[in-house]
């Protein structure tokens, strides 16, 4: 399904009853709410990115030109899997049913993926049990590439699905999730790239009728990671919990932008980003933007960014958006933050005997560690754990 309309910025006549201008003559409205962004899965429906766009305005657009504009390798991504019973990792046409589902690109970089790629792999989630499953992806190389992932669990089913990344990659993607109505089901997205790599991806979900999504996005390694996931609680009952953490380092871009679209009634959102920077230009954006829809009376909703600062030279953007349509909710609010450590936490640590240079790291751990501790993977929160006490032995 595609669409011919040519910019993401100014999509349709006449949204919300508004025309243009008496003295115009440009003829088109400004988009006015966040589920009216123009969307296809084309690339050809998107002009060429040149930085100014709202969507790409954060972002160092110059260090991914060949993701957004050129051509990629579609192929199969070289994958290792661990797949427990209840789980199969298996590849699909681009003509399957299922692809489209969650949602589609809004933005010329995920466009280029969409129609890049040959075939998506399929991860499929069933059964009532708990169960861990891991796909590795490795040996990308430094060839721009193009994938596309659905991750379907299966109703009633429970699972938690981990997508990692190791390695050279220049790679632009999709994932799209379809939680199945009454299933409760973990994405982690683990970004453990190479120091050069660059990593464009957008996640679709759509949660069914009270099901649970919880997403997961850890984002530790490669020089830029640009990670955008969209949620649609599509069905009454759905509930989403959107968590992130990330450590960007001297010269490093980490970037979130988080969509939640409430679009059914007593529907529940939670999202919690936490990120620390350390470094000259270390960079962090955060997005957070949540829609609550006429139809969505009875929502729960609360987005949060917390950010820690931890050396001169770094930069953290954070604007958390909130939208509501019906005035017939349960809870809505969204709070961000940006600073240094904590000089009671630190005085207190010291005063007991504790070094200032340890006394930092114990804060910036704790600090990261509540978002690990959600994972509900005991194993992978401990590897996790240390992976950022060798990133604090730098701070």
């Amino acid at each position: 399904m595609t669409s011919t309309t040519p910019t993401t910025a100014m999509p349709t006549e006449g949204q919300h009853g508004l025309t243009q201008h008496s003295d115009g003559g440009w003829g088109l409205v400004p988009v006015q709410t966040r589920s009216e962004r123009f969307a296809s899965t084309e690339v050809a429906d998107f002009p060429a990115v040149t930085g100014r766009e709202h969507e790409w305005k954060l972002s160092p657009v110059a260090t991914f030109a060949d993701l957004t504009g050129g051509e990629l390798d579609g192929s199969r991504t070289p994958i290792e899997t661990v797949d427990p019973e209840g789980v199969t990792v298996s590849w699909i046409g681009r003509d399957d049913e299922r692809i489209g589902t969650a949602g589609r690109p809004e933005d010329r970089g995920s466009a280029n993926a969409w129609s890049g790629f040959a075939e998506a792999m399929l991860v499929s989630v069933a059964g009532e049990d708990e169960k861990i499953a891991v796909v590795t992806r490795t040996g990308l190389g430094e060839a721009p590439r193009g994938a596309h992932t659905v991750i379907e669990a299966a109703p009633n089913s429970r699972g938690l699905i981990v997508l990692r990344g190791t390695g050279d990659a220049r790679l632009a993607e999709n994932v799209e999730i379809l939680v199945g109505e009454g299933a409760s089901l973990t994405v982690v997205s683990l970004q453990e790239w190479s120091d050069d790599s660059v990593h464009l991806a957008s996640h679709f979900a759509r949660v069914g009728r009270d099901a649970k999504l919880k997403h997961i996005v850890v984002s530790l390694g490669g020089k830029v990671v640009r990670l955008n996931p969209s949620t649609h609680l599509a069905e009454p009952g759905a509930d989403i919990e959107a968590l992130g953490l990330y450590f960007s380092d001297a010269g490093q871009h980490l970037e979130q932008q988080v969509y939640v679209h409430h679009d059914a009634p007593h529907t529940r959102s939670r999202v919690n980003y936490k990120g620390a920077l350390q470094g000259e230009g270390a960079r962090s954006v955060w997005i957070g933007d949540v829609l609550i829809g006429p139809k969505a009376t009875g929502t729960d909703s609360y987005e949060q960014n917390r950010n820690l600062v931890l050396t001169d030279g770094t930069r953290a953007d954070s604007v958390p958006n909130l939208e509501i349509e019906t005035g017939d909710i349960e809870g809505a609010g969204h709070a961000s933050a940006t600073g240094r450590f904590d000089d009671e936490q630190l005085f207190y640590l010291q005063a007991r005997g504790i070094p200032e240079d340890e006394a930092r790291r114990l804060v910036v751990r704790g600090f990261l560690t509540e978002i690990v501790q959600k994972i509900g993977a005991p194993e992978l929160e401990a590897r996790l754990i240390e992976a950022l006490e060798a990133e604090l032995q730098g701070a």
